[in-house]
């Protein structure tokens, strides 16, 4: 014979293993130290220098 369950247990366990999904989710989109962030800052930036070096023409205020 087949034990009965506390429904509200497996709910708060569902709910608990969704928000740990969630979380671990996030650390992945999210999750980067200040260094990291700080070296992809300075890698855009050293771009945006190079790219702008290597313009044609500057860029004409009137032209807007």
């Amino acid at each position: 014979m087949t034990r009965p369950i506390n429904l509200n247990k497996a709910r708060k366990a569902k709910e608990k293993a969704e928000a740990e999904q969630l979380a671990k989710e996030n650390r992945a989109k999210f999750g980067r130290t200040k260094a990291e962030k700080k070296f992809e800052a300075a890698k855009a930036e050293k771009q945006a220098k190079l790219t702008e070096a290597h313009r044609r023409e500057s860029p004409d205020p009137k032209d807007g």
